[in-house]
């Protein structure tokens, strides 16, 4: 099991720190979060809650993930990053790839791309994208991604994307894992097919034991039952050592957390405070497990 940080929401000017204590403390990866903007109004339900409304508001913080990649990757050594998870859907590719390139080469291959389709038309439409047959277009754009990212000169003839022969140098000094989210059967089969893994949303255990389940059956449909596949949770409902344990006999491998939460602390709270939750974290749980 391993023990990620999400720094969703957080304010900015903590993100550096928070990346360097995390790593003395023992956590695994850094998970950022996407948000492109908040619009006034949006014309469709957030998936991820009982109503379908947002639970942060036009001042919340959310800084481009590939940068704040970058950044923390910059006062760190080991740690990792991956996005949780970019909304491909409004984005090309190309111009894309050529940011996680970047990160991938300024964190050292510290880098994994966790990636979804959006949920927002908003966000769509007003970057340009389509928000009809987005499916099929991120499917498209996966492979786009996956061919640029691997390295040499390369070229695609597609239906949602068209181009000759280009390279982008550096390549990655490793391969980037793809993570793939989203609940949905379409979501889950396209982590099975393409993904090095799949990032849950807010989910209690019992749900993600149904889906996890499902991976499993969906990947060996796709003959890679045997190859390695990551299961990122943040589950609800499992907290302390005994439900970090139920969720590992359940399959999950990298628990997805925020630990200063558990001490009733808010995203605003003061940067000690939150750094001495991750020491207590650390020592309480990632260094027992």
């Amino acid at each position: 099991m391993k023990f990620s940080l999400s720094v969703a929401m957080n304010p900015v000017d903590q993100l550096t720190e928070l990346a360097r204590t995390a790593e003395e403390c023992g956590f695994s990866s850094i998970v950022l979060p996407d948000s492109l903007f908040y619009s006034e109004e949006v014309s469709a339900d957030y998936p991820y809650t009982p109503d379908g409304s947002r639970f942060w508001t036009e001042e919340t913080p959310w800084v481009d993930p590939l940068v704040a990649a970058a950044a923390m990757g910059a006062v760190t050594e080991r740690i990792g990053f991956y996005t949780s998870v970019l909304k491909l859907g409004s984005r090309n590719p190309v111009l894309l790839a050529r940011q996680v390139n970047s990160a991938a080469a300024l964190t050292g291959g510290r880098f994994g791309l966790g990636l979804g389709v959006g949920w927002s038309p908003e966000e769509f439409e007003w970057c340009g994208a389509p928000y009809e047959r987005r499916g099929k277009r991120v499917d498209e754009a996966i492979e786009v991604l996956r061919l640029i990212l691997d390295g040499g000169m390369v070229e695609y003839h597609g239906e949602f994307f068209d181009f000759g022969k280009l390279r982008m140098s550096p390549t990655p000094p490793s391969r980037v894992p793809f993570y793939v989210g989203g609940h949905t059967e379409v979501a889950l089969r396209r982590a099975a097919r393409v993904g090095d893994g799949w990032s849950s949303a807010m989910m209690k255990l019992e749900d993600l034991r149904t889906t996890i389940t499902r991976l499993g059956e969906l990947r060996a449909e796709q003959g890679r039952a045997d190859e390695p596949f990551e299961i990122q949770a943040v589950c609800i409902d499992r907290f302390g050592l005994d439900g970090y344990r139920e969720q590992a006999e359940i399959g999950v491998t990298d628990v997805i957390t925020m630990p200063w939460v558990f001490d009733g602390l808010g995203f605003d709270a003061d940067l000690a405070a939150k750094k001495d939750s991750l020491r207590k974290f650390g020592a309480e749980i990632i260094a027992k497990f």
